[in-house]
C-alpha cells in the first residue's frame, strides 16, 4: 500500500504567508476606519446581507454602499490568507510546537471579528460594539504577529535575554498599551465620527475622556523610555533596539493624536491614527518578544564518531 501523498510547504513560504496575514489584518483596520470616517457604516443597512433582498450593494445605495460592501469583501480576502496560513502549517514537516494553535486562532478570529462587525450594523453602530470590533481586530493582529514570530524562530525552548524584573516591566508596558487601545475606543465613541449621521454616541465627555487617554499615552511612553535605559544597562542590544523603535512609533502616534485633537479630528489624521494604533501594538509586541529567544539546539554528537580514535603520526 502506497503511503499518502504529502505536499510539504517550505518554511520560507510559510513565513511570507504569516507576514502577509499581519499586513492584511492591519489593512482591514484602516479600511474599516475609512467606512466610519466616510459615514458609510450603514451603507449596507443589514447583515449578513447588504440589503434584505441582496448580498451585494445596489446602485441606489450610492458610494456609501460601495465602501461598506468593499470592506466586507476585504474580510473574505483576509480570511483566504488566514486559511492559506493554516493549510501551510498543517502541511509543515516537521511542524514547530505551538504553531498550529496560533494558526487556528488567527483563522477563527476572522469570522468572529466579522460577526462582531455584523452586530455593529444590526445595532445601528452602537459605539461600544464598534469599539469591541476594533479591539477584536487588535487581538487578531496580536495572534498573527505571534504566529509570524514562531515561523522565524527555531523550534527550541525559550531562553530569557534580560533579567526577570525587566521582563516584568515589558509585560507591564504591554498591559499599558492594551489599556491605551481600550480607552482610545472610548474616545472614538464620544467623538464626531460615528460612521453614520444618525448613530448614537457613548455619552462620555469627549474632553475628559481624551485627557484620560492622553494620560495613558504619557504613562506608556514613560514605561517605554524606561525600557530603553534598562535594556541598555544590562547590555541587551536587541531589546534596546526594539524599545527605541517603540518609543519612536509612540512619539509619532502621539504627535498625530495631539494634532488631530486640536484640528478638530480631520478624517485623514484620524485614519493615520488608526494605522498608528496597529503599529504601536506591533512595536510593543516586538519589545515583549525581544526579552526572550529560542536558540538553535546543537546537533547531538554520534557516540560512534565520538569514540573513533584519533590517528597520531609516528
Amino acid at each position: 500500500m502506497k503511503p499518502p501523498v504529502r505536499f510539504p510547504v517550505s518554511a520560507a513560504l510559510l513565513r511570507r504567508l504569516a507576514y502577509a496575514s499581519i499586513i492584511a489584518n492591519v489593512a482591514i483596520v484602516v479600511t474599516g476606519g475609512a467606512v466610519r470616517l466616510t459615514a458609510s457604516g450603514l451603507g449596507c443597512p443589514t447583515w449578513p446581507r447588504c440589503t434584505d433582498e441582496s448580498y451585494h450593494t445596489t446602485p441606489e445605495m450610492g458610494v456609501h454602499g460601495v465602501i461598506e460592501f468593499g470592506n466586507r469583501l476585504l474580510t473574505f480576502a483576509v480570511g483566504v490568507i488566514a486559511l492559506a496560513v493554516l493549510l501551510a502549517v498543517l502541511a509543515q514537516r516537521p511542524r514547530p510546537r505551538g504553531l498550529l494553535p496560533l494558526a487556528i486562532a488567527v483563522f477563527l478570529g476572522i469570522p468572529a471579528q466579522a460577526v462582531i462587525g455584523g452586530i455593529t450594523v444590526l445595532t445601528d453602530l452602537n459605539p461600544w460594539v464598534v469599539g469591541l470590533h476594533f479591539l477584536a481586530s487588535m487581538a487578531v493582529i496580536a495572534a498573527a504577529y505571534a504566529l509570524w514570530r514562531r515561523t522565524v524562530e527555531p523550534d527550541a525552548p525559550t531562553t530569557p535575554t534580560v533579567p526577570a524584573p525587566l521582563r516584568t516591566l515589558a509585560l507591564i508596558t504591554t498591559a499599558a498599551c492594551a489599556a491605551v487601545l481600550v480607552v482610545g475606543t472610548w474616545v472614538t465613541g464620544s467623538g464626531p465620527h460615528a460612521g453614520d449621521k444618525g448613530a448614537a454616541r457613548n455619552g462620555l465627555d469627549p474632553q475628559a475622556i481624551s485627557q484620560v487617554h492622553a494620560d495613558g499615552v504619557f504613562l506608556l511612553i514613560g514605561l517605554s523610555v524606561a525600557l530603553v535605559f534598562a535594556f541598555r544597562a544590562v547590555g541587551a542590544t536587541r531589546a534596546t533596539r526594539a524599545a527605541m523603535v517603540l518609543v519612536a512609533v509612540e512619539l509619532g502616534q502621539g504627535l498625530i493624536g495631539f494634532v488631530q485633537y486640536f484640528t478638530h479630528l480631520p478624517e485623514v489624521l484620524v485614519a493615520a491614527h488608526m494605522l498608528g494604533s496597529c503599529l504601536v501594538l506591533l512595536a510593543t509586541l516586538a519589545v515583549l518578544w525581544s526579552t526572550r529567544e529560542r536558540r538553535p539546539t546543537a546537533p547531538a554528537t554520534s557516540p560512534s564518531r565520538a569514540a573513533e580514535p584519533v590517528a597520531v603520526a609516528a
